[in-house]
């Protein structure tokens, strides 16, 4: 669960990490007089889950309370990455020195933690991180020794970070560790004129196992998540939105994991996870293509079933029967195999779908998908 920058500021205020004071608003009008409380002029920032608010024009600064309250109508309402902004938040301005960038999140891969940090924070930073590395540092944490002063000033010299960012490195680790989080991050993390530490920016996603333990925090936030994984929410769809042009259908969480690495294995970035789990019904395989194919990345779509429980002319029934709801605007390659894989290959050739494919293999099948969305990118 992704919380709003506010809420975690929240969190880092709480243990002790330095944060501008602010207020949040859904109201242009109060607004106003929240800029008065803070001392007039105030940086204005729409409270959405997602990256990229500054390049949006969803981080102003506002002179004065009047132009606070201008500045928060333009705002309120923006569309960023798919989000709407319901509120925003105003925050007394920094005199900002320099900007870092830190953050601590599970590397699931290697099953431990892992700190990045980097002395050139701000909005290039992944610019930074793609195109110069080195000025970016990974190191590795061990879940069971954490951050400890000496781990933290091994972090701050390992990314070039001022001896004042070990003590925020160790407060940081106990808003991940106290607060049930796989990511923390703050960025840009500043030094102001007087040689202050401060938060300006924050990230932290909580573990959504340990729901019941931040209750406090409410139920999934669904209307501010991505519309395409609300949509999928709703229908009782076990979906992911990535950021890729191959969108995958698949039965069981493994298999749909593996079909995301050969599909990337094959040149081309899968754009979402779908499991449809146990049942392939016509409605399921519906539901889960106007998902897929509502995503203007996808360039092509690869369902990927091993017919166990669930047989694979059930899922061949269930994409033909899907066809009579679905508008199919992409290629899709279907690989089957496993429990009646040759009836369910024979249904989709009485078909006869001109956008339909069929692979036997499950890299013929993801490098046909890959080939098929890089020819219409």
């Amino acid at each position: 669960m992704d919380l709003y920058e506010h809420q975690a500021r929240e969190l880092f205020a709480e243990h002790g990490i330095l944060v501008p004071q602010a207020e949040v608003t859904a109201s242009a009008k109060e607004a106003r007089e929240i800029a008065r409380r803070l001392g007039g002029k105030v940086v204005v920032k729409a409270q959405v889950k997602t990256g990229g608010r500054g390049k949006a024009g969803g981080v102003k600064l506002a002179a004065d309370p009047a132009a606070a309250e201008l500045t928060a109508r333009q705002i309120l309402g923006m569309d960023i990455k798919g989000h709407t902004v319901r509120t925003v938040m105003l925050a007394q301005p920094v005199d900002i020195e320099s900007e870092f960038y830190v953050s601590y999140v599970l590397d699931r891969a290697a099953g431990t933690f892992l700190a990045i940090a980097s002395a050139e924070g701000g909005m290039e930073i992944e610019e930074i991180a793609a195109t110069r590395p080195e000025a970016v540092a990974r190191v590795p944490i061990d879940p069971a020794k954490g951050v400890t002063t000496a781990k933290a000033a091994q972090i701050a010299e390992a990314a070039g970070l001022p001896s004042q960012t070990v003590d925020v490195l160790v407060r940081l680790w106990e808003v991940l560790t106290r607060e049930d989080a796989v990511l923390v991050e703050v960025n840009p993390l500043v030094r102001t004129g007087q040689g202050q530490i401060l938060a300006l920016d924050g990230k932290v996603t909580l573990d959504d196992n340990a729901r019941f333990r931040q209750a406090r925090w409410g139920a999934a936030d669904v209307a501010h998540d991505d519309p395409l994984e609300a949509e999928a929410a709703a229908k009782g769809l076990n979906y992911v939105k990535l950021d890729g042009e191959v969108g995958i259908i698949g039965n069981g969480a493994g298999l749909v994991m593996s079909t995301l690495d050969v599909v990337a294995g094959c040149g081309a970035r899968p754009a979402n996870f779908l499991d449809i789990g146990g049942g392939a019904s016509a409605e399921t395989m519906a539901d889960g293509l106007n998902v897929i194919l509502s995503d203007p990345a996808v360039k092509s779509v690869f369902v990927n079933v091993f017919g166990g429980i669930t047989a694979c002319d059930a899922v061949a029934d269930g994409i033909v029967r899907a066809l009579d709801s679905v508008e199919l605007t992409r290629p899709l390659v279907v690989r089957l195999d496993g429990n009646n894989a040759e009836r369910g290959r024979a249904i989709l050739d009485t078909c006869a779908h001109p956008l339909i494919q069929q692979a036997t293999t499950m890299d013929g099948a993801a490098r046909r998908a890959a080939d098929l969305a890089t020819a219409t990118a």
